[in-house]
């Protein structure tokens, strides 16, 4: 029972099961969930929604890791979630500002500059979890930049 629950919780109600990049996927449904909450949202709630997410992810995502004997299995997009909506914090409402928030989010999750590829490093769900953090944390510099400059 602790293993399904927590596989539901990290493939976050199993959109990490979807084919073809999945973490994609998991960050593509925290934009469209960002875009439908975010004016009813404050700040703070938001922030203390992604500590929570945060907190359940390193649970879950550790109990999934070891149920599946697999280092950072693919199917885990909760830290995917949680990085998303770090990207989009304190981005106002706006398909287009959601979009590069997203974009920016991918780019930095896969590319891993440095030193995000060492928070992989991390035991358990630690290293499942922070290297999203600080990827998600790149992209709000970056979409913070581009807001003040160009958008």
């Amino acid at each position: 029972m602790k293993n399904k629950l927590a596989n539901w919780v990290s493939t976050v109600l199993k959109i990490g099961y979807l084919p073809i990049a999945p973490g994609t996927w998991g960050s593509l449904a925290a934009v469209v969930i960002w875009f439908l909450i975010i004016e009813s949202t404050s700040t703070i709630t938001f922030i203390i929604a992604i500590i929570i997410i945060f907190i359940l992810g390193v649970y879950t995502s550790s109990i999934t890791e070891r149920h599946l004997v697999q280092k950072d299995p693919s199917i885990i997009v909760i830290d995917e979630w949680v990085g998303q909506w770090i990207a989009l914090l304190f981005v106002p409402k706006s398909l287009l500002l959601g979009l590069v928030a997203f974009a920016l989010f991918r780019l930095f999750d896969i590319w891993k500059p440095y030193p995000i590829k060492l928070l992989d490093k991390y035991p358990k769900g630690w290293g499942i979890m922070l290297d999203d953090v600080l990827a998600g944390v790149y992209a709000l510099l970056v979409i913070s930049v581009l807001r003040v400059w160009i958008i």
